[in-house]
């Protein structure tokens, strides 16, 4: 990644030392693609807040774009894609007034999706201008979406090789064939700054679902009421039957050990009371969407098992088919934890809306959530998934996204998202709960418009109630290398300013149990299980914030809320644990634990960011 790699990773190594992180030698980037970066200035389009290009000049009557070639470290090129292939393009448009934009969300404006196309969106002439060119060369299909901000066509990949003058390959990559642009995409000199991206020019899979380890079976009972059981389900005595992500049952202290608490499993009425959502209301007029992909119908009705087992309200559930349908299953269980954690969290919601996109490619996944942000009927969204940020920013997908994520800002939508499980690393292919891979943030949890989710390993007394957390080893943390700072985590964040006078973006803003050792019981797949991960922690924290919005309707898009709320409240009692806290007003200040290169530390860190909530404490501080 050139010399801006080398600053980045600089930054990193600092920051790391202050909190006992390896040293520089761990840090060497292992993407793999290698972007051209300029480190002295943001891009001047999508939201502004993505490095700029280092791009060359354009070939005469061209103008560039955000889309980069892909170059594959480990695989073989099979040659020229066929040239009847059909292939789907999404082409990005850029957002007009985009530092009114980002101020209007700075000042708590609320707009509808209407104003946003009306006052910042692109233009029709510009969308005409760029149907018309497609329609011109032979792409079929031609759709623009509501908020004018992704045009979509089909055509051949002559069609498209011809129409943004670049060249797309085959590739054999650990056993699969995908195909991506070999060469950067371009658009006539007439859409410059119009058109900024291309997607679709690829179909790798750049963000993943990854298993989720089911080694052990639970007899889950469901409750005489809705009301929680006097005690969770999960005793002090996890090793009996509940410890998983290892390989086998392992042995942990005598019970004597636990006279004031341990760490254990959840079903949602006991993080209720962990995390002190007791009295504030459940959010039974807020809706949240679910992004997923493929079919989600066994989702759906694992999820009514979970309601019923749990004792929770059976909710609205909504699928909105974004794409072609896919018969794909392979997310299941993810969709269901999902589903499960942010309405079980809540205690209720007005409407589950499923998202339902064809592939969790980058092109696909874009269009799932400009269609959440342009139907705006969920104010809360939730992504648990992500991969590398190296291949948003190359495609340009990144660019793109952040547009959406501002748009949604502006209209009080909050997209929360996984930070990941391999610790301070992006995963170059370990699994779940395994640290390693490239030093690089994940997205869209690196986007500066979404809110970025970590893990804790979560300890509560015996009567259910919140002990401590430390930093669960594996829960993603970092700084993005391609996203800068957004103005909330000045002064809270270290690495929002820096000698060198450009800004990154700190993952995570807020955690939640996340070890796989103290997660969720889930009925999947015909059992009651556990899982946990950061796929866990971010839908948690997306109920937690619907009930926030059902007390106060008007917060609004959530990251500036919490990060205001954190600094104008004093560090107070420490909490002996174990694991020790430190309460800084409606906060748990985690101050245990690692992930890899960095750890907790008093203060924002890049292991759980402002720390964990107290839900009754913050629905009375936040939005003062």
């Amino acid at each position: 990644m050139k010399r801006f790699a080398a600053a980045a990773i600089a930054l990193g190594v600092v920051t790391a030392s202050c909190s006992g992180g390896h040293g520089a030698s761990s840090m060497l980037p292992a993407a793999g693609v290698q972007p051209q970066i300029a480190v002295t200035k943001p891009s001047s389009n999508g939201a502004k807040t993505t490095r700029d290009l280092a791009s060359t000049a354009a070939p005469a009557g061209w103008a560039n774009t955000a889309t980069q070639p892909f170059s594959f470290k480990s695989a073989s090129d099979l040659g020229a894609l066929s040239p009847a292939q059909a292939l789907t393009v999404r082409v990005g448009l850029q957002l007009h007034n985009v530092d009114a934009l980002k101020q209007a969300v700075q000042s708590h404006a609320r707009l509808s999706p209407s104003q946003v196309r009306a006052q910042y969106g692109p233009t029709a002439a510009e969308v005409a201008q760029a149907t018309t060119y497609l329609q011109g060369q032979g792409f079929s299909g031609v759709t623009v979406e509501p908020n004018n901000l992704i045009v979509s066509a089909t055509g051949s990949a002559a069609n498209v090789s011809k129409a943004f003058n670049t060249t797309l390959h085959s590739f054999s990559v650990s056993g699969a064939t995908v195909f991506a642009n070999t060469t950067p995409a371009y658009v006539p000199q007439s859409l410059g700054g119009v058109a900024v991206a291309v997607l679709g020019l690829n179909n790798v899979k750049a963000a993943a679902i990854s298993p989720h380890p089911k080694t052990v079976s639970i007899n889950h009972a469901a409750p005489a009421s809705s009301a929680p059981a006097p005690q969770p389900e999960s005793p002090c005595q996890i090793s009996s039957v509940f410890i998983i992500g290892l390989s086998s049952p392992q042995p942990i202290p005598t019970p004597q050990a636990y006279t004031t608490g341990c760490p254990r499993n959840y079903t949602p009425s006991d993080y209720w009371r962990a995390y002190d959502a007791l009295t504030s209301p459940g959010a039974s007029s807020v809706n949240v969407a679910i992004m997923a992909e493929g079919n989600p119908s066994s989702s759906i009705a694992d999820f009514r098992v979970n309601e019923q087992g749990d004792g929770l309200p059976q909710v609205p559930v909504v699928v909105r088919q974004v794409g072609l349908p896919s018969p794909d299953t392979a997310g299941a269980d993810e969709w269901t934890l999902d589903m499960t954690a942010s309405s079980g969290m809540a205690g209720n919601v007005g409407t589950l809306y499923v998202y339902a996109t064809t592939s969790l490619t980058d092109s696909d996944i874009a269009l799932e959530f400009n269609r959440w942000v342009s139907d705006d009927l969920a104010q809360i969204g939730n992504a648990s998934f992500g991969g590398c940020e190296v291949y948003p920013y190359v495609d340009g997908s990144m660019l793109i996204d952040d547009e959406i994520f501002l748009e949604g800002a502006v209209q009080g939508q909050t997209m929360f998202s996984s930070t990941g499980d391999t610790g301070s690393f992006c995963s170059v292919g370990n699994p779940n709960g395994v640290d390693g891979g490239a030093p690089l943030a994940e997205y869209p949890a690196a986007s500066p418009y979404v809110v970025a989710v970590g893990g804790t390993t979560l300890w509560s007394q015996l009567d259910g109630t919140y002990q401590g957390e430390s930093a669960w080893q594996s829960g993603g943390g970092g700084l993005s290398q391609f996203e800068y700072s957004p103005y909330w985590q000045n002064g809270v964040q270290p690495a929002s300013s820096t000698p060198v006078g450009f800004t990154f973006r700190g993952v995570p803003d807020i955690a939640m149990d996340g070890d796989l050792q103290t997660g969720m019981i889930l009925y999947i797949s015909g059992s009651w299980t556990v899982i946990g991960g950061t796929s866990l922690s971010s839908p948690l924290m997306a109920g937690v914030y619907a009930r926030m919005l059902q007390s106060h309707p008007a917060l609004g898009f959530a990251a500036p809320q919490l990060y205001h709320t954190f600094s104008v409240s004093n560090p107070g009692t420490k909490l002996l644990g174990p694991p020790p806290t430190i309460n800084q007003g409606p906060f748990h200040d985690v101050i245990s634990g690692a992930n890899g290169l960095y750890s907790a530390l008093p203060g924002y860190d890049y292991t759980t960011g402002l720390g964990t909530v107290d839900v009754d404490a913050l629905n009375a501080a936040i939005g003062k």
